[in-house]
């Protein structure tokens, strides 16, 4: 049987943890940064946990299961 092949769109968009836990990066952070408050820019630095509900198709496309 082959090896299965890892989405390449997906490995560089999502990054896993440790413990496993499937992290990405927070939207609304790319342009037209100027007419956002520093309040709302801030908010957006970061990574944040993927959904329960979207976790089970990232882990497939990332060949983790």
């Amino acid at each position: 049987m082959p090896k299965t092949k890892t989405n390449s769109g997906a490995k560089k968009r999502f990054h896993v943890t440790g413990s496993g836990r499937i992290l990405r990066k927070k939207a609304t952070h790319r342009h037209n940064m100027s007419a956002k408050s520093n309040t709302r820019k801030s908010n957006q630095v970061g990574k944040t946990e993927v959904a329960d509900s979207d976790n089970h198709r990232i882990s497939h496309l990332l060949g983790l299961k």
